[in-house]
């Protein structure tokens, strides 16, 4: 939302989108009557429609990033290194992803916008989706601008709308790949660069690790599971092939003999009320993790195999955690670790889910913000930088030592302030102050 000191009139787009907002809401609460042919007909024009915001929204990006270059370039605080910096981080805001994802997106909408004006008409007139827009931009990514106008006239060409989306970004790998070979070829080298681990939560108290690989090594790694299960499963065992594919997994990177016997700390946050009575149906927050009840933390602390170190850190009923040296200029040790499992090891800025790189002061150190719990707050690298740029502000608005839970405001060059909240006692709340 917009800071109180911005105001103003609703600017005449927004009132314009609002109303069609609230059209497009009635319908979706009470459709109108019709018949079933008509309904087609419907769902088909809501599906363009999702086609021509999506072009709408990426003009504003356009125009917006090329408004903040040229303000930065004005601004002659800003090292010229930082020329764009933020841009993205204020898209993925408003949009309410990643600053990632928002950079991603501004970079979708800049290749559509200058090199590829045929794919992006056929956006606008919903002829294709966001998602194949997204594939041309991605698989013409290795060709200069000259190049890929010459395939985004071949694409409109070969008549992509009238294809599905896995045929789609065939078409337009081949094309690619045709345009280019040595660069595409360059391309699938720098990826393999790239490769890297990583870990997400999925529900039901499990996760996905995930691998990023050359494909040929992908293969191999799943060939050679594939092989130890129908080893395994041939010699009687009663698990199904799908776990003894995981737990292989697992005992062959841990150099475990069994995959439940991982040696591993495990920070978690647990209610007062939680460790007294199982029964009152309370959730601990594992660091890193999504909250899991606390009956099955429960199970796990009692039936644990191999060696295993618990951290466990309750909470009060209101969620607070405490401690803190204030003379210390890092966030190091207990305090660090602290304030890691209050943010769940992840970003604090608002719809960032990055892992925590930095440990930040919420009022800067050499303002005289004291390196406390209550004045830390833990940010990906990016962030950290962002917040250093000219307009963005961070404030601490509950200290959540309280009822509220450790709350921060961030506010961007535009005026518009977004909230965070940390601790157990966050988990469903919405991003509004009050």
């Amino acid at each position: 939302m917009r800071s109180d000191e911005v105001g103003g009139p609703v600017d005449p787009v927004v009132a314009e989108v609002a109303t069609m907002s609230a059209r497009l809401g009635a319908l979706a609460i009470d459709p109108a009557a019709a018949a079933d042919a008509d309904r087609i007909d419907r769902i088909a024009a809501f599906e363009q429609l999702r086609g021509a915001l999506a072009a709408a929204q990426q003009a504003e990006m356009v125009a917006f990033a090329r408004s903040q270059v040229e303000a930065q370039i004005a601004d002659d605080r800003l090292d010229p290194a930082a020329v764009g910096r933020g841009i993205g981080d204020q898209i993925g805001l408003a949009c309410r992803v990643s600053p990632f994802h928002g950079s991603r997106r501004l970079g979708i909408a800049r290749a559509l916008h200058f090199d590829l004006p045929g794919v992006r008409d056929l956006l606008v007139a919903g002829r294709i989706s966001e998602e194949i827009a997204a594939t041309v931009v991605s698989e013409t990514r290795h060709l200069h601008a000259e190049h890929r106008r010459r395939v985004d006239e071949q694409i409109c060409a070969a008549e992509i709308d009238r294809l599905s989306p896995g045929r789609a970004a065939a078409v337009v790998g081949r094309l690619a790949y045709e345009a280019d070979r040595a660069a595409y070829v360059a391309r699938g080298r720098t990826a393999r660069k790239d490769r890297r681990v990583g870990l997400r939560p999925a529900p039901d108290t499990m996760s996905v690790l995930s691998g990023f690989l050359p494909v040929e090594q992908g293969v191999a790694c799943l060939a050679a599971l594939r092989k130890h299960t129908d080893a395994v499963v041939a010699a009687g065992d009663t698990r199904t092939r799908g776990q003894i594919m995981a737990d292989t997994l697992v005992e062959r990177v841990t150099g475990q003999v069994r995959a439940a016997d991982v040696n591993v700390e495990v920070g978690i946050v647990l209610p007062i009320d939680a460790l007294i009575d199982p029964e009152t149906g309370g959730a601990a927050d594992v660091t890193g993790h999504r909250p899991l009840p606390a009956e099955i933390v429960h199970e796990i602390l009692a039936d644990t195999a191999g060696h295993r170190w618990w951290r466990r850190l309750f909470a009060t009923p209101a969620g607070g955690l405490v401690g803190a040296d204030p003379r210390r200029r890092c966030f190091d040790g207990v305090l660090g670790h602290l304030v890691r499992v209050r943010d769940g090891g992840r970003c604090r800025d608002p719809f960032c889910d990055a892992p925590i790189r930095h440990l930040d002061h919420i009022r800067p150190h050499r303002a005289g913000g004291p390196t406390s719990l209550v004045n830390g707050r833990g940010v990906c690298a990016r962030g950290n930088y962002v917040r250093e740029m000219p307009g963005w502000r961070v404030e601490l608005v509950h200290d959540g030592l309280g009822r509220h839970p450790h709350t921060v405001c961030t506010t961007t060059p535009t005026g518009h302030t977004y909230v965070s909240r940390a601790g157990p006692v966050a988990r469903g709340l919405p991003d509004t102050l009050g």
